[in-house]
């Protein structure tokens, strides 16, 4: 080789881990486990928390809250974001975080806890839409696939580990433990980010943070709050919920998203709607797989359970790949491809409500689904910040985030309802509407998928 050609031969970029990055990526991936970590540790120890505190009667809020105050903090921070750089939206998503895990961990009511899991979703949504943000910001568009690849894992991984973890906890020690562990280990994952975080947080734009915006966050926030507490009623008081909740969240949700979302516009809106689709499809026909399994199936809820760990590993697996460099296929031919696997997996894994279907059908069908979920999230989160000018990184990323959050919220709702109302009279009529209502987002998803090219 000449010297000319060695000279036209591009360089390959630093990893995502190269000494310029590494502190930051390391920080931000271990916050990001820790925040999911958190959420499924919860979940398995709430029913002994809502015994200790005798607070059944507020067992749902302690979900619906922090869903709601996601909502809104999604909002402030990308317009934070956006107005003065990703930095302090950060800082203060980590200090809400934490004080909300500690106000839960010292909780002497369930009130009190309630108070704390509030508090400690708004921080969870100040925080990873500025994560977001920061990589639009700090990171060159050749890594950004790796590191999104590594948020998708800190997602998943406890997936595996979290639930078993937390009810070690709960059995052998003190639940408190759940909620107070986590602030020991996000002090130092959060002090690691700081070097790299001091270029990254220069002012955008001018405008003012709490706009009319943020209050279209907290109407929506109240539809959300609706839905999962009414979702969780019976008779005339879940229908009134379930009802005014739909209503909130479809008067304001659209307006917080971009113009062309519902309508699925290509470009961006399609990004944007595609993100609510497989996130609502994915995890709406997740929460009653279990329940099929062992309910219908007579499989014990351990083995239940590693039915999701087989799609959390194939999610891991589809992730590290699309964070390769040199994919051999644009973004939307992956995004298709993706969608077509979860669709695919949903319908497999509800032929497993027929006894003649062996059940390992039903469990390579939702492996087949964690390998579409980990293709398409981390390729929906590449192309928000390849479509969004810098100045608007923090509004089209809390966007995406939203979008996951508000479908996700009313398809639990929905399908809870309908569930609740027909498995007394039919239980395979049920579980197929449970199944068929993601089963229907995921085709409409693969649609979407081909109107995301610009």
């Amino acid at each position: 080789m000449t010297s000319t050609e060695e000279q036209t031969v591009p360089s390959r970029p630093p990893g995502v881990l190269a000494p310029e990055y590494r502190a930051l990526t390391i920080g931000m991936v271990a916050l990001i486990t820790l925040v999911a970590f958190e959420s499924l540790a919860v979940t398995t120890a709430m029913p002994t928390v809502a015994q200790a505190l005798d607070g059944l009667s507020l067992y749902a809020l302690a979900f619906g809250g922090p869903l709601a105050s996601a909502v809104v903090a999604m909002v402030v921070s990308g317009t934070w974001s956006d107005l003065k750089g990703p930095t302090r939206p950060l800082w203060h998503g980590t200090a809400w975080f934490l004080t909300g895990l500690l106000i839960a961990g010292f909780a002497p009511t369930m009130e009190v806890l309630v108070v704390g899991r509030v508090i400690q979703g708004f921080g969870s949504g100040l925080l990873i839409v500025a994560l977001y943000v920061v990589v639009g910001h700090l990171y060159p568009a050749a890594l950004r696939p790796r590191i999104f690849a590594a948020f998708a894992t800190g997602w998943v991984v406890p997936s595996l580990v979290g639930p078993a973890i937390a009810g070690l906890i709960v059995e052998h020690t003190n639940w408190r433990i759940v909620f107070l562990a986590v602030p020991v280990l996000a002090v130092p994952a959060t002090l690691v980010m700081r070097p790299g975080l001091a270029k990254g947080d220069h002012p955008q734009t001018s405008g003012k943070l709490w706009s009319k915006r943020a209050w279209w966050a907290v109407a929506a926030a109240a539809g959300v709050l609706m839905l999962h507490y009414g979702g969780q009623q019976h008779g005339v008081q879940q229908l009134v919920l379930v009802i005014a909740g739909l209503v909130a969240v479809g008067a304001f949700g659209p307006k917080l998203l971009p113009k062309g979302t519902f309508a699925i516009g290509a470009g961006l809106p399609a990004v944007i709607a595609l993100r609510g689709l497989v996130a609502a499809a994915g995890f709406g026909a997740e929460v009653f797989l279990p329940l099929m399994l062992t309910r219908e199936r007579g499989l014990s809820p351990a083995f239940a359970g590693m039915v999701l760990t087989v799609s959390a590993l194939s999610w891991t697996a589809a992730s590290w790949y699309r964070g390769r460099p040199n994919q051999p296929f644009p973004h939307h031919v992956f995004l298709q491809a993706g969608m077509v696997s979860l669709m695919l997996g949903i319908l497999t894994a509800a032929a497993t409500l027929d006894e003649r279907v062996p059940v390992l059908v039903g469990v390579l069908g939702w492996g087949l689904a964690g390998l579409g979920m980990g293709t398409v999230f981390p390729t929906l989160s590449v192309l928000v910040l390849e479509y969004s000018s810098r100045e608007q990184q923090g509004a089209n990323t809390s966007a995406m985030q939203l979008s996951d959050s508000l479908l996700t919220a009313t398809v639990l709702a929905v399908g809870g309802s309908l569930f609740a109302a027909i498995e007394p009279h039919s239980p395979t009529t049920a579980y197929l509407t449970a199944f068929g209502l993601p089963a229907a987002l995921g085709l409409l998803g693969v649609l979407a998928a081909r109107r995301t090219r610009a």
